[in-house]
């Protein structure tokens, strides 16, 4: 045989196989195995990631005193908090804080059992810590149930969108994996841009009170011939306070008498925006399941008051790790930016109340 016939017998032998592949299915099986292992790698560095972070924990816990750090980390980790029934919206907000209030009540007395001589740093730290390999563990639990449910299934669709969304899964993964850094040394994040903010303002106002409610400062300052409240959570621990509800009763306080309210925190930016770009708008500017953000709406038009939002835009990967330079130069314009706000925007002897919502640690 020449050539040209072995040429044309091993393409008349591919085709068939090729055929044959297709009307036995072989091909899609094989396709599968490989999206499997390509998934299954993946959920092994996410697993890796999550060991790393749940020996940080462990040790940290073990310097602070716990005996048996590994049964607080499975309790705490796998803590969860069911959503009230939205099929009868009557009382949903009041249901909804009932259960948040509840559940930060709760891990606060666990963590407290265990760690009983620490103060409200540590413990805030250890909290935060832990809802973060609490994510991590969730986020791998649920991977790991579509993979397992696309194998026994045969299914290749299920598997496919699986593959396709397994790399944003996976930086997001890396993230949190990252985020946990700051939140066991005290280091300030990018969330922190709305109570550094507000710290800024204290630090050039002249304070005339100030007052701990619910783990959230009120500051009464005097600010360029203006009286000036001050709302952001208690630092320097991993903090964000109940913003909402202090902000409304300290309007009811006022009897309304309140000419302008501002909330400043940090929002997510779209791919196309740059890191700190800083944005004004109308509304309340709060990051909240509902139970705080409706708390300062309800308040703010109950009394008519204009309620300003100033956000700086940041990436994900900014908001839960250690920030960084242009973040923190974002804060300083922002500064300069609703300092020029109040002053268009309210004469002399105006009430102005500023809340600087987020996570504060870092801020005292």
């Amino acid at each position: 045989m020449n050539s040209s016939d072995w040429s044309s017998l091993f393409f008349q032998i591919f085709w068939i196989i090729f055929f044959i592949m297709i009307l036995t299915g072989a091909n899609q099986r094989i396709q599968m195995k490989l999206w499997s292992l390509d998934v299954r790698n993946k959920l092994r560095v996410m697993r890796r990631y999550i060991d790393e972070d749940n020996k940080r924990i462990e040790n940290y816990l073990r310097n602070l005193g716990v005996e048996n750090p590994q049964f607080l980390i499975r309790r705490l980790a796998n803590y969860f908090i069911i959503e009230p029934v939205s099929i009868e919206p009557t009382d949903i907000i009041k249901r909804l804080d009932h259960l948040i209030r509840n559940e930060e009540t709760s891990v606060r007395k666990i963590v407290s059992q265990y760690l009983p001589n620490i103060g409200e740093y540590e413990r805030s730290l250890v909290e935060t810590s832990l809802v973060i390999l609490g994510v991590l563990e969730q986020v791998y639990k649920i991977v790991q149930h579509y993979l397992i449910v696309s194998e026994k299934e045969n299914n290749w669709i299920l598997l496919m969108q699986l593959v396709l969304v397994m790399p944003q899964i996976l930086k997001y993964v890396e993230i949190y994996h990252n985020a946990l850094d700051p939140f066991l040394t005290g280091k300030p994040i990018g969330d922190t841009i709305g109570p550094y903010i507000a710290f800024k303002f204290i630090e050039n106002s002249d304070v005339v009170s100030q007052k701990v409610i619910e783990d959230t400062c009120v500051l009464e300052t005097r600010f360029e011939n203006r009286r000036l409240f001050i709302i952001k959570a208690k630092g320097p621990g991993s903090n964000v306070g109940k913003p909402g509800k202090v902000l409304a009763d300290l309007i009811e306080n006022l009897k309304g008498n309140v000419d302008l309210v501002i909330t400043v925190d940090a929002a997510l930016k779209l791919e196309s925006e740059r890191v700190g770009e800083i944005a004004e708008g109308i509304g309340a500017a709060i990051g909240d399941p509902g139970p705080e953000k409706i708390a300062i709406e309800r308040a703010t038009s109950k009394y008519n008051i204009p309620l300003k939002a100033i956000v700086v835009k940041i990436g994900l990967e900014d908001a839960i790790t250690t920030m960084k330079k242009e973040v923190y130069e974002a804060c300083e314009r922002a500064y300069e930016y609703i300092r020029r706000v109040i002053l268009e925007t309210t004469p002399p002897n105006s009430t102005v109340i500023l809340a600087g919502i987020g996570n504060t640690i870092g801020v005292s």
